[in-house]
């Protein structure tokens, strides 16, 4: 593979846990032309934000652990399947492209549930930069109610995985745990693609707003630069 360029990014304050400082390890190259390097950054544990592909590289904090779901071994638990029951009338559907409709529902989920967040107010030019790239295919994994947009799980597709990039939802179904319920369809799709893995993001076990993550097993967490077997 050919070598990849990167650089350090200054400490800022940390988004996640107080009183800590942040800073990341960028991917200084343009990838739009190299999806086999991406594949390798994510089994390496980076991550992209829109073309940005970055990694955590903090002084004296390895919080963040990558965490993965080999799929054909997932066994959901009995919340889970709950959530699943309780949705069951919902309308799932996959996009290979953006809908118009996104963007409402991506400003009215940032605008309601996160205004003490970084992306508040959402803006068109933010939610393009963030969302899109074109390092790798997507999937849009839709839930429809009736006629009626609810959520979007937005996807990246790699060869032999899917990754979970960002969902937004209905503020008004916030109690159908539709955040939950997008990474279980993305579960069954990434099984029906004959994909090994669904790449989650980063595990951060002392931040109470990341912990959604490590509810699923079996799973797999990068930890010393080793892939690791969590079982419950």
């Amino acid at each position: 593979m050919t070598n990849l360029k990167l650089g350090i990014t200054q400490e800022f304050d940390c988004n996640y846990l107080d009183d800590h400082k942040e800073r990341l390890l960028v991917v200084i190259d343009d990838l739009s032309q190299q999806s086999a390097a991406y594949d390798f950054l994510m089994f390496q544990g980076f991550r992209r934000s829109g073309e940005q592909v970055y990694k955590p590289h903090c002084v004296n904090c390895n919080a963040c652990q990558s965490l993965r779901l080999p799929v054909n071994h997932f066994k959901p638990s009995k919340s889970q399947k709950r959530l699943l029951n309780r949705n069951k009338h919902f309308l799932v559907k996959t996009s290979a492209a953006e809908k118009p409709a996104y963007y409402p529902l991506f400003e009215k989920y940032i605008n309601t549930l996160h205004s003490d967040g970084t992306m508040y107010p959402a803006t068109k030019a933010q939610f393009d930069g963030f969302i899109f790239t074109k390092v790798t295919d997507q999937l849009f994994i839709e839930v429809y109610d009736g006629e009626k947009l609810i959520s979007v799980a937005v996807t990246d597709a790699m060869p032999i995985a899917l990754s979970a990039v960002y969902t937004f939802y209905d503020p008004e179904y916030r109690a159908n745990g539709l955040g939950i319920y997008s990474i279980l369809q993305q579960i069954e799709h990434t099984q029906n693609l004959g994909k090994e893995y669904l790449y989650l993001g980063y595990q951060i076990d002392e931040c109470q707003k990341m912990n959604y993550k490590d509810k699923f097993y079996p799973h797999e967490r990068l930890i010393e630069n080793r892939w690791q077997a969590i079982n419950k």
